[in-house]
């Protein structure tokens, strides 16, 4: 008998900052972030190699920005896949702002 296939849950984890996407209990991924007042800033997506190719990147990134719009947070698309995946969907364009260098200045100093 085969196994279904594992149905991928994405978590929030505030202490690292950052949403990650389990595959039976494994992380395959995440995309980090920092809050900026009531900015999310999000600089930095990724999904490991064991795991590319599966739709993970933009299924993570979607739960990741509707719990930000369900928390009240405004999304800053400094990451370029979340920025890529914004253009497409237009659902979040309410709830996003633009990258400014205030805010790049700001998350270079906050990641040291």
């Amino acid at each position: 008998m085969t196994q279904p296939p594992a149905v991928p849950a994405v978590e929030r984890n505030d202490a690292k900052h950052r949403y990650e996407i389990l595959v039976d209990g494994e992380r395959a991924g995440l995309t980090a972030y920092r809050d900026h007042g009531d900015q999310r800033v999000f600089f930095h997506t990724e999904i490991d190699e064991a795991f590319a190719g599966q739709g993970l990147a933009s299924r993570l990134v979607e739960e990741a920005l509707t719990d930000v719009r369900a928390s009240g947070k405004r999304i800053v698309p400094v990451c370029p896949y979340v920025a890529e995946f914004l253009k497409k969907h237009e659902e979040f364009a309410d709830v996003t702002d633009e990258v400014t260098p205030d805010v790049l200045q700001w998350l270079d100093t906050e990641l040291g």
